[in-house]
Order: C-alpha cells, then sequence, then structure tokens
C-alpha cells in the first residue's frame, strides 16, 4: 500500500508540476447519449477519429491549483510537440515568465526563476522508486483528450482486447489495469467524445479523476475547452486543478527549447514531490 501511495503522490507532482508550470473557438458541441452497442472495432475506430489530431498545439491556459492551505491562479502558456515535448510557462503576472517545465520521453525539466533553481531529472530514477507505467505519452494523451494504455505510446486495433468495455446507460466505460494493478476507467459519450479518465488503486482508496467540458470545433474537431483534476484520498479531496483553454494553434511551425541556467542551484525531483505532497 506504502508503494501505491507514493505512486499517486508522483502521479500528484507530475499534474500540479505540468500545471504550474490563434485559431479561435467555434461553436459549442454538445455530447450525446448512447443509443445502444456497437461493434468493438467499429467503437475503438471512432473513438480513435474523434480524438484530436495534431502535430504541433500552442494554448493560452488559465490554470486554478488548488491544494490544502494553497491556492493559485496564473496564465500558463503550453507547447506541445506531439510525442516529443510538452512545454508550461507560468506567467502570473506582467508578461514575466516565473517558471517553466518542459517534459519529453525521457526527461524532465523544471526552471524556477524565483527562486533561482532548476531540476533535471529522467523517469528512470523515478521508476526505480516506484515503478510506475504513467509515462510522457499517457501525460500528453491526458492534456489532448485521448484514450491510452499505461506505460505505451500507443495503441493499434491488435490491442482493442486489452481494455474492457461496457457498453451500458447513457455512456460507454473503457477499463484497462496497469503492472501495479491501477485500474484506468475512460467514460466516452454516445459519439465516443472522451469525456473522463479515472485512475485509482486496487482499493479505490487513491483516485485521480481528470474531467473534460465545454466542448467546442478547433478546426473542425471537437476539444474540451474546459478540464478539471481532482486528487482523492478515501472520498476526501486532496488537491484540484482547474485548466481553461482560451487559444489554440494546432499544426504550426513550433521548436522547443529549454537552456539550464548555469548560475541556479540544482534541486532533486523527489525534493519537489516532497514539499508538494507533504500535506497528504
Amino acid at each position: 500500500m506504502k508503494r501505491i501511495n507514493t505512486y499517486f503522490k508522483v502521479v500528484l507532482c507530475l499534474l500540479c508540476g505540468a500545471l504550474l508550470a490563434g485559431c479561435k473557438t467555434s461553436r459549442k458541441v454538445g455530447t450525446v447519449v448512447s443509443k445502444g452497442a456497437k461493434q468493438e472495432a467499429v467503437f475503438f475506430t471512432s473513438l480513435k477519429e474523434q480524438a484530436l489530431q495534431y502535430n504541433t498545439l500552442t494554448a493560452r491556459l488559465n490554470v486554478t491549483l488548488d491544494l490544502p492551505g494553497k491556492n493559485f491562479s496564473s496564465r500558463v502558456d503550453l507547447k506541445m510537440i506531439r510525442d516529443s515535448a510538452l512545454q508550461l510557462s507560468v506567467v502570473p503576472f506582467l508578461g514575466i515568465e516565473a517558471f517553466r517545465i518542459e517534459l519529453t520521453p525521457d526527461s524532465i525539466k523544471v526552471i524556477d526563476r524565483l527562486n533561482k533553481r532548476y531540476v533535471a531529472d529522467n523517469y528512470e530514477k523515478m521508476r526505480a522508486e516506484t515503478p510506475v507505467a504513467f509515462n510522457f505519452y499517457n501525460l500528453q494523451a491526458l492534456f489532448t483528450d485521448h484514450i491510452f494504455i499505461p506505460g505505451e505510446k500507443e495503441f493499434s486495433t491488435a490491442q482493442y482486447s486489452r481494455f474492457k468495455l461496457i457498453q451500458e446507460g447513457p455512456a460507454a466505460e473503457i477499463r484497462i489495469t496497469d503492472n501495479l494493478d491501477i485500474l484506468y476507467t475512460f467514460i466516452a459519450d454516445g459519439e465516443e467524445k472522451l469525456l473522463s479518465t479515472h485512475i485509482s488503486d486496487p482499493s479505490g482508496r487513491f483516485f485521480v479523476n481528470w474531467l473534460y467540458s465545454d466542448f467546442r470545433l478547433v478546426e473542425n474537431q471537437p476539444f474540451p475547452m474546459q478540464m478539471d483534476v481532482s486528487v482523492n484520498e478515501e472520498q476526501i479531496k486532496k488537491g484540484g486543478i482547474q485548466i481553461g483553454f482560451s487559444r489554440m494553434q494546432l499544426n504550426e511551425p513550433l521548436q522547443i527549447e529549454t537552456s539550464l541556467p548555469a548560475r541556479y542551484q540544482q534541486v532533486r525531483l523527489s525534493d519537489i514531490i516532497k514539499s508538494l505532497t507533504k500535506n497528504l
């Protein structure tokens, strides 16, 4: 159970860290109630087609972070190169960057300009302490409203059988477990738009909810302009993040480059995890 608890603290840190860190929206798109079960291949094909198709993505986020005794709101500029890099720049006031985070499939870099310190770490060190399956590609999927297989880059038609598909009631439920028996539950509407991702430990004691709402057309593709994230223990909310997308551009030329300041102090990612989760 201690290992499971550590897993969820690491996930919380990644989510909080990533979030602390113009094609304009068009008309609003509603959710659709399911009208009956579909063949598995048809369902998953539609699910992948409904997900946002992009090579690069930029957006301005309005982010509110709520942790025990802490509340923080800021503008965050998001840049993504699919399957390559995800960067968030926190600009709380006067257009001055205070915090920057860069995630790649292999590493994480954090620059704290206010305290003149930085983190440069890799996921292998994290897995040595907690063998989490959750990876860069899974975090990328959460930000872009995609379904995913824990620990993997993407999935093909041959892997549909790894999911348990339940098509009962107004929405479909898709389940899959990882190497720690962490349960991932995805909910999709009648048009196979992904409405939520629920991540829970085997006992159901610890869980993360990532909810998608306010769907609008972005370059003729439905995308949730509001994302609400909560981290819970024993039905008690331990932290929350609200993300509002106000501007988006897709498939524009984009480069992401982060140089580490030579005069900043290097700290460990575990130090940041400890400071963020000391109240959990």
